[in-house]
């Protein structure tokens, strides 16, 4: 069972944020600098919110506005799902399909450690499936046995 802990030792335990009072102009700024689809907004080191470029492209469609120098805490999603990093990938996935969510924070011990995409999770099940699969056809065609 491969957990969050090990999905995040392959990728890293990078964590970008803004703050609720930052611009969004500001926010997609960085979102585009590190090439990510969402951020943790935090304030006084608690996550208080995600913003993703999804929150934002939808606001502009219902209100048919497009308010850059706003501040995130209007588009921030502030209902946050969390895992932890001994819980297993294929429990995220089921979290983010239920919830229709896209990231999750990890938090240890309160602490925010990592964040995970649905891009990571995929990524990850897909590489295990296909170590199966090549175990699985090593053992068929007797490649694993000594000779």
């Amino acid at each position: 069972m491969v957990t969050v802990r090990d999905l995040l030792r392959n990728k890293g335990g990078d964590v970008w944020s803004v703050s609720p009072e930052t611009t969004m102009i500001d926010t997609l700024h960085l979102l585009a600098k590190k090439d990510v689809g969402a951020l943790m907004v935090t304030k006084e080191g608690k996550i208080v919110g995600v913003v993703s470029e999804r929150d934002f492209v939808r606001s502009i469609a219902q209100t048919g506005q497009c308010l850059l120098y706003s501040t995130v805490e209007r588009y921030m999603t502030t209902e946050i799902s969390t895992v932890t990093p001994d819980q297993s990938i294929e429990q995220c996935m089921q979290l983010m399909t239920d919830r229709h969510i896209r990231h999750l924070p990890v938090l240890e011990n309160e602490k925010l450690i990592g964040v995970i995409s649905i891009g990571d999770v995929v990524r990850e099940l897909i590489s295990n499936k296909q170590l199966t699969i090549n175990q699985l056809e090593d053992y068929i065609q007797g490649r694993t046995y000594p000779a």
